[in-house]
């Protein structure tokens, strides 16, 4: 039984001054396994895994990785997160198996999805667009936004007829007569999903959508409940899986349970980082249920702590599976270079 005898916290900034952009942690056990997990840094964040999380974890016996969060009291998403990311790296590791295989994947390697903020001018728009396209992403999203999106997606499914097409509302649409004209017009443009168009706790919204168009509602759901509410009132037909949001692996694994066994489509996403999270996710995608294309984002190579990094290739990124955990070795000195605040307990 694995015991939590040494707890690390990496408060990572990128190069050239920019602000920390992620928090990575470090467990050991009893027996010297180790395992790392991370989440989007912030202040609120840090002060939760200095304060709480860390000092609850020290001295922690648990038998399974789905266990720490509850034993530990461990609330907070986002510490929650990466502590249980590391916990599944580290009973993996002890397993001697890969992360995915750990979680249930059966796959060898996944097809990479991408994603495109807002651009408001359609010719750069179709620019970006390609280069997604000639590099192999095999399903690009695009933002949408009230009064931009017709537009956008139209010159889109013009140009790429043939391509895997997803509109990202980012949850700015209200049920008022405009906003709606729109959402149901983007039915016409082939869409694999529209995400995100209402609040995430708008399910009512999301399932009078869901009636009128041809179209999967994708919701990017926080937590487990309202998995299983959404999926009660047909608010939709996918899932975005995003580890950090569900609150881990062990959160987001249910919702993909959840999801298969209701028919819905599920796909994985992976945050900009130093790599950790991005492994993560690729090990998630793994699952059997995730056929749409994952958004797995590449990490600089100056900022990659693991390695082999986490890259597409053709539009593919391989599931690793030659090695326990999650399938990378992790460059403590790199990640001591680039942290701008550490924290050890015991120190």
């Amino acid at each position: 039984m694995p015991r939590i005898e040494g707890f690390e916290a990496y408060r990572m900034t990128m190069p050239h001054g920019r602000r920390p952009e992620s928090i990575l942690v470090r467990v050991c056990d009893q027996d010297g396994a180790i395992g790392w997990g991370e989440v989007a840094g912030s202040d609120a964040c840090w002060a939760d895994i200095e304060g709480r999380v860390g000092p609850a974890l020290l001295g922690l016996d648990w038998e399974l990785p789905e266990e720490v969060v509850g034993v530990g009291g461990l609330g907070d998403h986002a510490a929650a997160s990466a502590i249980d990311i590391a916990c599944w790296d580290l009973w993996s590791r002890r397993q001697g198996t890969p992360l995915s295989h750990a979680l249930g994947g059966t796959r060898t390697s996944i097809v990479a999805g991408a994603r495109l903020d807002v651009e408001p001018m359609l010719d750069v728009l179709l620019t970006r667009v390609n280069r997604l396209v000639s590099a192999g992403y095999a399903r690009v999203t695009v933002a949408v936004r009230p009064g931009w999106d017709i537009e956008p997606v139209r010159a889109v499914r013009q140009a790429f007829p043939a391509l895997a097409l997803q509109a990202d509302a980012g949850e700015a649409y209200t049920e008022e007569p405009a906003h709606l004209d729109a959402l149901e017009a983007l039915d016409a443009y082939g869409l694999i999903a529209i995400e995100r168009p209402f609040a995430g706790g708008e399910l009512d919204a999301h399932a009078r959508l869901q009636r009128v168009v041809d179209t999967a509602v994708c919701l990017d759901p926080a937590d487990l409940d309202t998995v299983d509410t959404a999926i009660a009132m047909g608010a939709g037909r996918m899932l975005g899986l995003r580890i950090a949001r569900l609150g881990g692996l062990t959160a987001a694994r249910g919702a993909h349970d959840r999801a298969l066994a209701s028919g819905w489509d599920t796909w994985c996403g992976g945050a900009a980082g130093f790599g950790i999270g991005q492994a993560a996710a690729v090990a998630l995608a793994g699952l059997p249920g995730c056929d749409v294309p994952s958004d797995v984002s590449e990490t600089p190579a100056q900022t990659a702590v693991v390695s082999p990094p986490v890259r597409a290739s053709g539009g593919v990124v391989a599931v690793p599976l030659t090695q326990p955990g999650l399938g990378h070795d992790v460059d403590e000195r790199l990640v001591a270079r680039l942290s701008r605040q550490t924290l050890r307990i015991p120190a």
